[in-house]
């Protein structure tokens, strides 16, 4: 590996927009890989990214834009996968070219849905990459307020302490603060567990609890999303932390939380596929509250917010009855 490692980006939405623009900040070059040739050429021509993200403004000279994944993979020593969790696998399938040698960090917050595994995870019993080679990254941090140069903060996580500060050094700048952790495991369970407790805030503005319920909704997710991770993968942590509570906060009380905003249309009669395709973008919480609740069958921890949410979302219950049941179970 080079002293200087060139960076890939793997996706084309509102995340890998604003990872792709603190890169550029800090670096001469980076591959941009996304299926969608049309936005490619509008990027090249007009700067920006025509479908997410649309005020940052790119210098193209900065970009070697592509919609083959083997090329970006191939440029690239660290790759960032910020792609949804769904999506992953049908994108994976295209590669031709070798992982093993490539630091792989992980800007997904969901479950890979044909293995039940986490990003990481998948990436290490799929294809073989040694977990010193895995990072994630996560929040508290939204792409819109990246785009708005807002002050935000990432934690990254990596089995490798060196190259998740290396991941941290090229992410940092003037708006965008950096913490390293060595919860691997914890972070990216955490990232993907908070798009549930947001549905589930979501839902309650949308049949009209108010404040007061949110704070004590808000208050029991942080601890379901201690004990299930706790199950998952135990060790020393603090949940009130930036990584766990931070993330937990911003995703389900932020105007920019598309989990929120599908979980709002749920709680005011929308059904999953109307919410869906009026929202244009993935809510990964949707996918995410799947996978939780069959990895939960195993795990046995006390999940009533995850369960109420998988209750709506797959069983087809009524919301209000569900959230009615909820507040007996809440304290």
């Amino acid at each position: 590996m080079s002293e200087q490692p060139k960076f890939a980006v793997i996706g084309g939405g509102s995340w890998a927009t604003a990872i792709a623009k603190m890169l550029c900040v800090n670096l001469s070059e980076i591959a941009w890989y996304m299926r969608n040739t049309d936005a490619i050429a509008h990027i090249k021509t007009h700067r920006h990214n025509p479908n997410y993200l649309s005020s940052v403004e790119f210098d193209v000279r900065k970009l070697k834009l592509t919609s083959d994944i083997n090329e970006a993979v191939a440029y690239a020593d660290y790759i960032i996968f910020a792609i949804p969790s769904a999506f992953l696998s049908g994108e994976l399938s295209r590669l031709t070219e070798s992982l093993k040698s490539k630091v792989i960090f992980s800007a997904i917050k969901g479950i890979v849905p044909e293995t039940f595994l986490i990003v990481g995870e998948h990436f290490h019993k799929e294809f073989g990459i040694p977990y010193d080679n895995i990072g994630v990254i996560t929040g508290p941090c939204h792409a819109e307020e990246v785009a708005l140069e807002r002050l935000s903060y990432l934690t990254i996580a990596c089995g490798d302490e060196k190259k998740a500060e290396i991941m941290g050094d090229n992410l940092a700048g003037n708006y965008i603060k950096v913490k390293i952790s060595d919860d691997i495991v914890g972070t990216e369970y955490a990232a993907m567990l908070k798009n549930i407790y947001a549905i589930a805030a979501g839902i309650a503005h949308g049949l009209g609890y108010g404040d007061n319920f949110q704070s004590v909704l808000m208050s029991n997710g942080i601890r379901e999303m201690k004990k299930f991770i706790r199950k998952v993968h135990k060790m020393k942590r603090n949940i009130n932390d930036s990584a766990y509570l931070g993330d937990l906060l911003v995703t389900g009380y932020s105007v920019f939380s598309r989990n929120r905003m599908f979980g709002n249309m749920i709680g005011k009669g929308y059904t999953v596929k109307s919410a869906m395709m009026e929202m244009s973008m993935v809510a990964e919480g949707y996918y995410a509250v799947k996978s939780a609740y069959k990895l939960n069958e195993e795990y046995g921890a006390k999940t009533p917010i995850i369960d109420a949410v998988y209750n709506i979302l797959y069983e087809g219950k009524e919301a209000r009855k569900v959230f009615k049941k909820l507040t007996d179970k809440l304290d």
